[in-house]
């Protein structure tokens, strides 16, 4: 079967994009994701990964270099004030992908990709632009998909549910962190707040 090096951003993702690709490839978990914060978000994701790829029987590859988050902050941040789904996310994702794309070719992978698309919040229009472009410029090839599709997140909620899995309350960065927090914030305030506050 082809060797496929795939990203994978948590567990949950993890759980249905491993079930449908496992019948077709040789599947090694791939582990970059210098975009989450805080440390005790980033550690909690990847030890509950480590969890899963052993209910799974798989490895789970982390790559970490210490100055990544710091870069990752460098190409992000001219963008901290868009709402998730923006620019700031498709540099986030080009961000991760590269560094995927780049231990496929060092390793010689036959075909990458990202559960990414799995998710309800990410356009896999723009994942699969990204990955095709990189896999252009590195010559390996990248494996197109929306795995959302055909109940694919649906059954990622259950298989989450099944094992136990932590599913993460947002995106992971700084930014997705705090639009939710100010969500919440706004759904707790008091009936007229909101209008005073911005009449002030």
């Amino acid at each position: 079967m082809p060797k496929l090096l795939l990203h994978t951003c948590c567990a949950p993702c993890l759980s249905s994009v491993e079930e449908q690709l496992r019948a077709g490839y040789s599947i090694d978990v791939f582990w970059y994701n210098p975009n989450i914060y805080p440390a005790d978000e980033y550690n909690r994701r990847l030890d509950e990964l480590r969890r899963f790829g052993g209910i799974l029987g798989r490895e789970i590859i982390v790559h970490e270099e210490p100055e990544d988050h710091n870069n990752w902050h460098s190409v992000t941040v001219d963008y901290a004030n868009e709402p998730e789904g923006q620019r700031r996310c498709g540099f986030c994702i080009r961000f991760r992908l590269e560094k995927t794309v780049q231990v496929a070719a060092r390793e010689n992978y036959d075909i990458f990709t990202t559960t990414l698309s799995v998710s309800p919040h990410k356009n896999a229009t723009v994942i699969n632009q990204i990955g095709k472009e990189l896999a252009e410029s590195y010559s390996v090839p990248y494996l197109e998909a929306d795995f959302k599709k055909n109940d694919g997140y649906l059954r990622s909620v259950e298989l989450a549910k099944y094992y136990g899995l932590y599913r993460q309350p947002y995106c992971g960065c700084i930014y997705s962190m705090n639009e939710t927090l100010a969500r919440a914030l706004a759904k707790k305030a008091p009936a007229g707040a909101g209008a005073a506050a911005r009449e002030g």
